[in-house]
């Protein structure tokens, strides 16, 4: 698709001033990656916290409880990882847009997303039904099982961009 001057938005994207100082500034790419990863690893952390929960560590903990600490930090870390998230890709958009394992990891967070999605909007609702001291619905479990593997997914895509 190209846009006016003959430049595909891929092209456009790349040649931004934000994209084109992410490539040239020495210390600029890696800083943001940085954050990158301190945000993702806030943000895989805080999920695996819940998902833990609700497949039966920690049951003195009540589950509404503990969502109400750790949503914070999972809406926080998405603040920072959307937007160096973001101008990582800006920088290089035309490579990542055709490696494999870029697109399974953007798959894998909309996955992530409609799983989390799913999981609030069906057992979630009735979680004061089991919230303290109870076992956590097989529903909910498959939910918490499922995020921890598709974030280990979407961690292991992170890595592989480098190699594929």
């Amino acid at each position: 698709m190209a846009e006016p001057g003959g430049r595909s938005a891929l092209e456009w994207i790349e040649q931004g001033p934000l994209a084109v100082a992410m490539r040239q500034e020495l210390w600029l790419y890696p800083s943001v990656e940085i954050l990158h990863i301190l945000g993702f690893v806030t943000l895989v952390g805080s999920i695996a916290m819940l998902d833990l929960r609700l497949l039966g560590l920690s049951r003195a903990l009540p589950v509404r409880q503990l969502a109400r600490h750790l949503l914070p930090w999972t809406w926080g870390a998405l603040l920072v990882i959307v937007p160096t998230g973001s101008l990582m890709f800006m920088a290089h958009a035309s490579e990542f847009i055709d490696n494999r394992a870029f697109v399974l990891k953007l798959t894998l967070i909309f996955a992530a997303g409609l799983n989390a999605a799913a999981f609030h909007l069906g057992p979630f609702r009735v979680v004061a039904q089991w919230d303290d001291r109870v076992a956590t619905p097989p529903r909910a479990k498959v939910h918490a099982a499922l995020s921890l593997l598709i974030w280990a997914g979407v961690i292991a895509c992170g890595r592989l961009l480098a190699y594929l």
